[in-house]
């Protein structure tokens, strides 16, 4: 049987390598990351391979700004909340990372 995958994106991505935190509410704490792409209505995200993430978690993403950005904005992070919608875990091996496709819901 073939898998065949249906585009659902509703945004277009930007390739933007970023770091960002993950708050994780199921394990209480963050986990560090690396944005791989952006859109208005989601993102997807590397974080370490023990990261306990699942489809379905809903997280707290945090993009930190520059200092100059920070003081124009008047907040030192983007915090988006979000809905974890699919885990990829094919790059464990070669670099330790699972990747994460996060919808935004706020």
């Amino acid at each position: 049987m073939e898998n065949i995958l249906v585009e659902q994106r509703k945004e277009v991505r930007s390739e933007l390598s970023w770091p960002v935190s993950i708050w994780l509410p199921e394990a209480n704490r963050f986990f560090t990351g690396r944005s791989i792409n952006v859109s208005r209505g989601g993102a997807f995200i590397t974080v370490p391979m023990t990261t306990p993430v699942r489809p379905g978690h809903e997280v707290e993403v945090n993009f930190p700004r520059t200092m100059s950005l920070a003081k124009q904005k008047g907040q030192y992070a983007r915090i988006k909340i979000g809905k974890v919608v699919r885990v990829e875990r094919t790059s464990m091996l070669s670099s330790g990372t699972i990747g994460i496709a996060v919808q935004f819901i706020s």
